[in-house]
């Protein structure tokens, strides 16, 4: 590319020096951490093994950007806070975007981008899945004991008059609901649904599938379904039963329930009364709804404060002491909306604007591959260092989004980042980190 030169804009001097402004700095990057995410990339072999999953129908003799290409584009560009296909009009040019993508020349433009999308659908949500849930299984070294599946619905705003549109009561605007299921801080699915469902509405069939691949590699593996009281259906739970899987689950509150902890709440009362803390009692109870095939085993948690009462009902097939379960564990699943979070406002899970339902589940999971390469980031490549707890956003702006000088010839492509970029030291742990392990 040719580099002109420009007229120079004049600003106020300052301690006595001409101030100006011009534009022959040649080829910069605002996004000199591309590398890193390109890395990851390779030792998961993510893109690679997703790309083997998408049918291409076009002619491949007249093909200028094949699917590999393209997904890398786009699933970096989020990674890296560019949320439309209009931003990569520009980001095309980008000569550090080119090189993590594995080419020197103009990526695919928006029109382009846009026509891959669209080619997606059933099938192809399902091959990735099964990547996703592949790679899970990959990252451990050995065999867990333990795995805590959780599961949990959101709102995700629709965009106009798309497929699958619905007004949702709860939520009091037209949206999808997608389902979400994550295994501590690794996500496992993220699924698109109508909002005119139950929010429960394919957990079951999904948590089976789970349990198949999950016993296949592990078989002695113990699994656990936690859930909010959305996911409380009798049927499930007694699926749960027959396959050895335990589960702990929130169960919505009624009269009888209240009934039947009303002596420890009353007691929660009084004992705020006389001293003017918040109470927690906590009591096991033997309870069945009408529709259930059997009495379970309930944890009832009586609480008391200034707001008043508030009663909590848990259901579990674990065996332990009731504040224990619920403190330590049912409550520990608070920890699913901050992965929730990082997918939506990070990574922009909720951009799903296309027209046609297939290509807007394909974002869903574009947003989700995103999340899984700066998860495994995060947990191989930060481990030990200030950024190790760090969400989304935080990764982006102090390791990926910086600004850097590129000079790429038919030899070599160097990123010249800032001599006073403060992270330097950690770069350099998770660059070294991540190329040791390749």
């Amino acid at each position: 590319m040719t580099n002109c030169t420009t007229a120079e804009i004049r600003f106020p001097v300052c301690k006595r020096r001409e101030v100006g402004v011009n534009f022959s700095g040649g080829s910069i990057t605002s996004d000199g951490g591309v590398l890193l995410l390109r890395e990851i990339d390779r030792r998961l072999g993510l893109t690679e093994a997703v790309t083997r999953c998408l049918p291409d129908p076009r002619n491949q003799d007249q093909v200028k950007h094949h699917h590999l290409s393209q997904l890398r584009q786009r699933v970096y560009a989020l990674a890296h806070g560019y949320e439309d296909l209009n931003d990569h009009q520009t980001l095309r040019q980008d000569p550090a975007v080119q090189t993590a993508v594995g080419r020197d020349t103009a990526l695919s433009s928006p029109s382009t981008l846009c026509r891959f999308e669209n080619r997606m659908g059933r099938a192809e949500a399902v091959a990735i899945h099964k990547v996703i849930v592949d790679q899970f299984i990959a990252s451990f070294t050995e065999a867990p004991a333990e795995l805590v599946l959780d599961f949990d619905a959101t709102d995700d705003p629709v965009h106009g008059q798309q497929e699958g549109r619905f007004f949702h009561g709860y939520y009091d605007h037209y949206c999808f609901l997608p389902l979400y299921v994550f295994c501590g801080e690794q996500l496992l699915v993220s699924y698109l649904r109508p909002s005119k469902i139950d929010g429960a509405k394919h957990a079951w069939a999904i948590l089976a599938l789970l349990v198949k691949r999950l016993r296949q590699a592990w078989p002695q593996v113990k699994i656990i379904f936690r859930g909010d009281s959305g996911f409380c259906r009798w049927r499930m739970l007694a699926w749960c039963d027959r396959h050895g899987v335990d589960y702990i689950v929130g169960l919505a509150k009624n009269s009888r329930l209240n009934s039947l902890a009303a002596e420890i709440q009353a007691k929660a009362e009084r004992d705020y009364e006389s001293s003017k803390t918040k109470q927690r009692l906590f009591q096991e109870l033997n309870y069945a709804a009408a529709t259930w095939d059997r009495p379970r085993r309930i944890i009832a948690k009586a609480e008391h404060s200034g707001r008043g009462a508030n009663p909590r009902y848990v259901v579990t097939s674990l065996p332990g002491e009731s504040q224990a379960l619920y403190d330590d564990l049912y409550c520990a699943r608070g920890e699913m909306e901050n992965r929730i979070k990082e997918q939506q406002l990070g990574l922009f899970a909720d951009r799903t604007s296309c027209h046609h339902w297939w290509p807007n589940q394909f974002r869903l999971l574009l947003s989700s591959l995103a999340y899984v390469l700066l998860e495994r980031l995060r947990n191989l490549g930060l481990k030990g260092t200030e950024l190790a707890r760090s969400q989304v956003a935080t990764i982006r702006l102090k390791l990926l989004k910086i600004g850097a000088a590129v000079i790429r010839n038919t030899r070599r492509v160097k990123l010249m980042l800032s001599s006073s970029y403060p992270y330097q030291e950690i770069f350099r742990k998770v660059a070294g980190r991540l190329l040791a392990a390749g």
